[in-house]
């Protein structure tokens, strides 16, 4: 298939901004699988010093005027070209604007807020005044720098890979079923999904927007906890509610946590069980949390079963027919993994009144658990304060084999906010496959099958 002009013009625009970051780069042929030991062999103690930094520390040697924001736009940019050149991960660089903006920043004789000089990436789905727009139609598949054979994770994949390689030390993503959790554990970061109506989506170009089945969430990701705190408290910080009416109109507030919290651990939600590296790193923050005095209690899950279904359905009231429809636009083919969930037996066109009563079942749904949480505290009045589970049910899987979001869309679905972080990685001595494992069902069967060895 001959590519269209529009396809060529949009990949010659990201590569021309890439290789002017980074003319000449000789990397090695073929790359690694894990391409996180390129930038020290290619960027300069002081670029590596600069993009290895804490976004709060970057952020204080700004305001210091120890490190221009030049010379860190800069290093970011190289970082961050350098992680397109392994990864695939980004549609345009935007040098000559960053550039420019931090010049101007530097020539200020006081910092211009909180976040003075500190290079901030987007999911491309968020439209920039005077750029080209293409949410990912001419689909090309993002890499994982921990490992080129792995998803990055998804939607938000770019920006995961693009913060687990540096190249950006805060991201903004976009999160309906996991999309901004997935890609930072696929990567080794942070990721936060605020509660729907936290962060303002004016500008957002997704393809379902205007559906509200599920409301989409606009969320940080950050190599660290801080990065994800410093963003919230700054947007937060604007009252972005004055302009944005659909905002709740709550500030960024300092609370005092209860003496003793109680944690419930979710160690499977009994459709799809996590691999053993997965249940190993639930089992050393478990043992964390008791050493530290936390109260730590199993989370029995709750039909979580037929939140899939909800969500399946809820994604796709039309039954695709809008993705469909900008497929066939450009002449593209559906990816193996959207054909195979608008395949979910739920996904269908539904009537007004069938989207009506499904959207009544969602509610329903949502007091069940809610009362279901509450009911925690029976026995002693203080029912749990958080729940920890996985982020999904094994590490960064194979492309095209990201089957099951449940982990993450439930807690959409029920529109909780929620944090992914890192803790470990797969351990070949420790994480060895479980024998003679009976799957629960086919979901379980199939995921079961993608942990073969720990080096999977």
């Amino acid at each position: 298939m001959t590519p269209r002009p529009e396809i060529i013009r949009a990949l010659g625009t990201r590569d021309d901004s890439v290789d002017a970051m980074l003319p000449d780069c000789a990397l090695p042929d073929p790359l690694p699988s894990n391409v996180q030991g390129l930038p020290s062999q290619i960027l300069s103690a002081d670029e590596i010093a600069i993009t290895d930094c804490d976004p709060v520390v970057l952020v204080g040697e700004l305001r210091s005027k120890k490190w221009s924001c030049e010379k860190v736009v800069r290093a970011f940019l190289k970082r961050a070209a350098l992680a397109q050149k392994t990864t695939n991960c980004i549609t345009e660089l935007l040098w000559k604007e960053a550039i420019a903006r931090a010049q101007h920043l530097d020539s200020l004789p006081q910092p211009a807020g909180p976040l003075h000089g500190l290079p901030i990436s987007i999911k491309e789905q968020f439209g920039v005044p005077g750029k080209i727009n293409n949410n990912g139609f001419v689909a090309c598949c993002d890499l994982n720098p921990w490992n080129r054979n792995l998803s990055a994770g998804g939607s938000s994949g770019g920006e995961g890979a693009l913060v687990g390689f540096r190249g950006s030390p805060l991201g903004l993503g976009g999160d309906i079923g996991g999309s901004i959790r997935s890609p930072a554990a696929n990567n080794g970061v942070y990721g936060f999904k605020p509660t729907p109506f936290r962060v303002g989506n004016t500008g957002d170009m997704g393809l379902i927007v205007g559906q509200e089945g599920i409301i989409g969430c606009i969320g940080p990701l950050s190599p660290t906890l801080s990065g994800i705190e410093l963003f919230m408290k700054a947007y937060l910080d604007t009252m972005p509610w004055v302009k944005e009416n659909y905002l709740v109109p709550i500030p960024w507030r300092d609370i005092q946590l209860p003496k003793r919290l109680k944690i419930g651990i979710m160690w499977s939600d009994g459709i799809v069980k996590p691999h053993p590296p997965i249940v190993r790193a639930l089992s050393e923050v478990a043992n964390a949390l008791k050493s530290a005095d936390f109260e730590v209690v199993d989370w029995q899950p709750k039909e979580h079963d037929e939140c899939w279904k909800l969500t399946s359905a809820l994604y796709y009231e039309d039954g695709g027919h809008r993705l469909r429809q900008m497929l066939k636009a450009s002449n593209e083919k559906l990816l193996p993994l959207t054909e195979w969930l608008l395949s979910q037996g739920e996904v269908k066109s539904r009537t007004v009144e069938e989207v009506w009563d499904l959207k009544a079942k969602r509610n329903a749904y949502r007091s069940m658990y809610n009362q279901h949480w509450l009911d925690t505290g029976r026995d002693d009045g203080h029912p749990v304060d958080a729940i920890l589970c996985p982020v999904g049910p094994g590490c960064a899987p194979p492309h095209d084999q990201a089957r099951y979001w449940n982990y993450t869309s439930q807690w959409n679905l029920l529109e909780y906010p929620a944090i992914s972080f890192p803790v470990t990685q797969v351990d070949t001595r420790l994480d060895v496959p479980e024998d003679g494992y009976v799957p629960l069902n086919e979901l379980d069967r199939f995921n079961h099958g993608l942990y073969t060895t720990p080096e999977r």
